[in-house]
């Protein structure tokens, strides 16, 4: 079931300036719409701290794919690990403010929300949207990372996976800046965590939760006072 929302919602959140490209899985089906957001800027800052519980190769692989989808683009990606600026947040904004775009890749959202906090990217970054000097993109626990709360999430992600350097306490407030949960792979098969992403769906309809689900290739774009879903 998928919920729709005027941005008038959003104007609650003092966030009407704001820039986001919210996929379902990686670049989505209409990269294009994130190009617009960004009006021939390149240079993306990439996160990929939700991956942190693989292995360092295993690790390295998926970022450097993150990078080949970017610059098929025509963009300039270089990462962000938010593990170098744990108690420097001074130093992380100064490092966030030379990026036009965060791409902020998918992985265990609840290790990639402890990165967020421990960095103090939660607050430079929705200091950033407010100020409209950042894109947010990304997908599955990128976009999770905007929402009010992350409960209904340990149904796809283990929250109690903790890599060295984190602490281990789970962080269940997200940054508040969506009205919505954020529900990706949903009905899309060949995806690995779909059947789990329904389950979630079928919490959040329980418990009266608002939400969007998003199939495989969608994303949703959010350019001031407009809101669509594309792809």
């Amino acid at each position: 079931m998928l919920f729709n929302f005027h941005i008038s919602t959003l104007l609650l959140y003092n966030l009407a300036r704001m820039r986001l490209y919210l996929s379902s899985f990686r670049l989505g089906n209409k990269p294009e719409a994130m190009l617009d957001l960004l009006s021939g800027k390149k240079k993306v800052a990439v996160i990929a701290n939700a991956t942190d519980l693989k292995t360092p190769e295993d690790r390295a692989a998926s970022v450097d794919r993150e990078f080949d989808d970017l610059r098929s683009l025509g963009l300039e990606p270089e990462e962000i690990d938010l593990r170098h600026f744990f108690g420097k947040p001074e130093e992380l904004r100064r490092s966030i403010e030379h990026f036009d775009m965060l791409w902020v890749r998918g992985g265990n959202a609840f290790i990639l929300r402890r990165a967020f906090k421990q960095s103090g990217a939660d607050k430079i970054i929705k200091d950033l949207l407010v100020e409209d000097k950042i894109v947010y993109a990304g997908y599955s626990a990128g976009p999770d990372m905007l929402t009010t709360s992350l409960k209904g999430t340990e149904i796809v992600d283990d929250p109690n996976i903790v890599p060295e350097g984190y602490e281990p306490a789970i962080i269940w407030e997200g940054l508040g800046v969506l009205p919505y949960a954020f529900a990706p792979h949903y009905e899309s098969p060949g995806h690995p965590e779909t059947e789990a992403v329904g389950k979630m769906v079928k919490y959040f309809s329980e418990k009266g939760e608002i939400y969007k689900a998003l199939h495989e290739g969608q994303a949703i774009v959010v350019n001031g006072n407009e809101e669509m879903i594309v792809g």
